[in-house]
């Protein structure tokens, strides 16, 4: 096996959730686990699309191939399969990902801005995540570099159960707070130095928070989410949830 290629136990975890099986209709796909590879060799070096090494094919069929994946769900798909959140905890985070110049250009259809945008740290797009209490990812939403981070708390939270959210100043709103506490759950956020009255938070659960800057540093060990080098939003988001399903089969 060759480095950045996945191992035999994983590719065993997940082949069953890829596209092309035999009952499948249409052609069976016999080079699933090549393609994966040829994949994750791009997630993990950076390097352009067109720099693939020739074992994995023709770099423009391999990339059409990512794009359509990406577009169809197919690698969140694969990261929902293996998904098995302890939600105990809910812990909340998010990170700003420049963007390489590469990463503008594309088209805007319906308004589209595909989550970029310019803060302090410059062009690109933020990352916000929810983390279980393992330190599992549980899930991801692209935005602006812009964007606040409470704008995407109620989204981070929903259809979820927890007994705790735990998450820095960025997410101390009034209504996030009393959303997290009218379902009987603790607010763990620490508040802001203009608040008047300063709401009492568990300081020592608190410290949990760095499970979630833990798996941020772990997927950005993936150097196709370090650094935005996709046009699109899908497929910046599909190496996400590559880089996700690459840290949940460990």
């Amino acid at each position: 096996m060759r480095r950045h290629e996945i191992t035999d136990e994983h590719w065993e975890r997940i082949k069953g959730f890829l596209p092309g099986q035999a009952a499948d209709p249409g052609v069976t796909a016999a080079d699933n686990r090549l393609f994966v590879n040829a994949v994750l060799w791009i997630a993990k070096t950076g390097a352009p699309w067109r720099d693939l090494p020739e074992r994995f094919g023709n770099w423009n069929s391999v990339w059409r191939r990512f794009d359509r994946w990406s577009a169809k769900g197919v690698w969140l798909r694969i990261f929902e399969e293996l998904k098995d959140p302890d939600l105990e905890w809910l812990i909340l985070d998010s990170t700003v990902i420049r963007a390489h110049q590469h990463a503008a250009g594309a088209g805007k259809k319906g308004g589209s801005d595909q989550a970029l945008g310019r803060s302090r740290g410059g062009f690109g797009t933020k990352l916000h995540i929810a983390v279980d209490g393992l330190g599992n990812p549980v899930e991801f939403i692209l935005t602006g570099g812009q964007e606040a981070d409470i704008n995407q708390g109620d989204a981070l939270i929903d259809g979820r159960e927890f007994d705790a959210v735990i998450a820095d100043k960025g997410y101390d709103g009034d209504k996030f707070v009393a959303a997290i506490e009218a379902r009987g759950a603790a607010a763990v956020i620490p508040p802001k130095k203009n608040r008047i009255f300063k709401r009492e938070y568990d300081k020592h659960l608190y410290k949990e928070r760095n499970l979630a800057e833990q798996l941020i540093s772990r997927i950005k060990q993936y150097r196709r989410v370090a650094t935005r080098y996709d046009k699109t939003a899908r497929n910046f988001l599909g190496f996400v949830h590559v880089a996700a399903v690459m840290v949940l089969l460990l």
